[in-house]
C-alpha cells in the first residue's frame, strides 16, 4: 500500500512499441477477476491435498512476490497504457473503471497477477493429486493464459511485466522445487 501512495508520478516507464498496439477489450476484466479465485482455490487445494505441496507452493508464491516488493521499492516503475473509457458504460467497462481508481498504474514490473497464475499452475502440474486429472489441467491452463491476456488487453500491464513475470518464474523454479531443501543425504 506504501508503494501504491508514494510513487506516483516519478517513475520509469515500462512500456514497449508492441503494448501501443495491443487492443484494450473491457471483456478481460472477466478473466482478470477470475485471478481472484484462482489463487485461492489452487493454494486451498494444496493446503488440504499435501503440507509439502503446499508448501512449496507458498515458498514459490511468497518468495516471488517478496522480490517484488524489493524491485518496486528501488526501482520505480509504471506504465502509460490506459484509455479514456468514459464514452462506455457496459458492465465490464464499469468494473474496469473501478479497478482503474482501486490500483494504479505503478510498481508493475513483473505482473503479480502473472506471476501468481503462474505458480499456481505449476503446483498444480507437480501435484500428485492431479497426475491423473488432465481435464483440470487443461481447464486451469486455459483459465491461466486468459488471465495472462487480460493483464495486457486491460492495459494493467506491459509486455515487459509479463516477460518479467515469466523469467521470475522461471529463476525461483530451481530454487523452490529442484534444490533438496532439508532432505537427508543418502
Amino acid at each position: 500500500m506504501w508503494l501504491e501512495k508514494t510513487v506516483t508520478t516519478d517513475f520509469h516507464l515500462v512500456s514497449m512499441p508492441i503494448d501501443y498496439k495491443i487492443p484494450f477489450c473491457e471483456y478481460f476484466i472477466i478473466p482478470y477477476f477470475m485471478w481472484f479465485l484462482f489463487v485461492p482455490a489452487i493454494v486451498g487445494y494444496e493446503f488440504f491435498y499435501s503440507k509439502k505441496e503446499y508448501y512449496q507452493c507458498c515458498a514459490y508464491l511468497f518468495s516471488g512476490m517478496t522480490i517484488f516488493l524489493i524491485i518496486c521499492t528501488i526501482w520505480h516503475n509504471g506504465l502509460d497504457l490506459r484509455q479514456d473509457i468514459s464514452y462506455n458504460n457496459n458492465l465490464c467497462a464499469k468494473l474496469v473503471k473501478m479497478l482503474y481508481k482501486t490500483d494504479t498504474s505503478t510498481n508493475v514490473f513483473p505482473s503479480l497477477h502473472v506471476f501468481n497464475t503462474l505458480g499456481c499452475l505449476v503446483a498444480l502440474y507437480r501435484s500428485k493429486g492431479m497426475k491423473d486429472k488432465t481435464w483440470i489441467k487443461v481447464i486451469a491452463t486455459i483459465i491461466g493464459i486468459l488471465i495472462i491476456l487480460s493483464t495486457m488487453f486491460l492495459k494493467q500491464h506491459s509486455v515487459w511485466d509479463v516477460i518479467g513475470a515469466f523469467a521470475l518464474a522461471a529463476i525461483l523454479y530451481p530454487i523452490v522445487y529442484v534444490i533438496p531443501w532439508g532432505r537427508k543425504k543418502q
